[in-house]
């Protein structure tokens, strides 16, 4: 299975049960991390049936990142 990470204009190719590729991950604060682990329900990078706390959480993290950057976020 072929998965980039989501950080915004980033085409790294990364696990699918990852977000983000290393480097991006690296920006992203421990509390924020510790939100997407806390939604992240195993294999639902096979199901394609992520939660929608995750989704939201998810969005937030890539938005962050994309301002640390100084790019526009998602476009989720």
């Amino acid at each position: 299975m072929t998965h980039t990470c989501h950080a915004t204009g980033c085409n790294k190719a990364c696990p699918p049960k990852h977000l983000m590729c290393g480097p991006h991950w690296r920006m992203v604060p421990q509390a924020q991390k510790n939100e997407i682990w806390r939604y992240y329900r195993p294999g639902q990078e096979v199901d394609k049936n992520p939660s929608h706390d995750y989704l939201r959480v998810m969005k937030a993290t890539i938005d962050l990142v994309a301002r640390v950057e100084g790019v526009q976020g998602s476009l989720l």
